[in-house]
């Protein structure tokens, strides 16, 4: 799906949905333990000279032919890559950037770069090889990563949501006649959207509903973490 601006007057930016995530366990599905492979919902931005990649989640090899499936683009014309939050499920794919700017909130960016560390010692300490592959391989991601500015362009705005992550955040599309926000975990998915409820595994639960409770005051339209694009239920008649 791709929004588009009803004014001229207005910032120039359009989305299109490129994936769509999965949680390896849903507990409103009653699901107690991981039964699918999670990855996050992958969204591209177009403004105006910048393509903005959010979550890369999927393999390089498979994420690039779904950019292209989608919208008939090339790694290599991304110009931006923004994680809601660091983990492996967000950056994933994001080898297949090399010549973008890899960008996430500068709370989780200080905040990885610190957990990273510790989990690395813990690894090397009990031994775990797959462990230390996985925090070496991290540490690489982390090293191009930069903090996010407040606008990454003009009409793309950082919107910190806190809770699911120490510095989770979303990008907030202000339009003329609506307000995108691409939520990231902090409106995991639709069923979550309409529940009111948050993710279990939260770094700050309390900070969670609290932003959760900002993304459905503040946006019109919403693309959750891992689902598809969705009006927000509190909206009507928007579309």
């Amino acid at each position: 799906m791709a929004a588009h601006s009803g004014d001229n007057a207005a910032p120039m930016t359009n989305f299109h949905v490129i994936s769509i995530g999965t949680l390896a366990r849903n507990t409103l599905w009653n699901e107690g333990t991981a039964v699918r492979t999670a990855h996050a919902t992958t969204t591209l931005i177009e403004g105006d000279d910048a393509l903005i990649l959010i979550d890369p989640s999927l393999p390089p090899q498979v994420l690039a032919a779904r950019l292209h499936e989608r919208c008939g683009k090339q790694p290599g014309d991304i110009t931006h890559v923004f994680c809601t939050g660091f983990s492996d499920t967000h950056v994933g794919g994001i080898a297949a950037f090399p010549e973008a700017i890899w960008l996430c909130s500068e709370v989780e960016f200080e905040n990885a770069h610190e957990a990273i560390d510790d989990n690395l010692v813990a690894a090397q300490e009990h031994g775990d090889a797959a462990g230390m592959e996985a925090m070496e391989c991290l540490k690489v991601i982390h090293a191009r990563m930069r903090p996010c500015p407040d606008s990454i362009v003009d009409g793309v705005d950082l919107f910190p949501l806190p809770g699911i992550r120490p510095g989770s955040a979303g990008l907030l599309l202000p339009q003329t006649r609506r307000t995108v926000l691409i939520a990231g975990d902090a409106v995991a998915t639709n069923g979550h959207l309409h529940a009111g409820q948050v993710l279990p595994e939260c770094f700050n639960r309390e900070q969670a509903m609290e932003s959760f409770k900002e993304a459905i005051e503040i946006a019109d339209v919403i693309v959750p973490g891992r689902d598809n694009v969705t009006i927000n239920p509190l909206r009507p008649g928007l579309l």
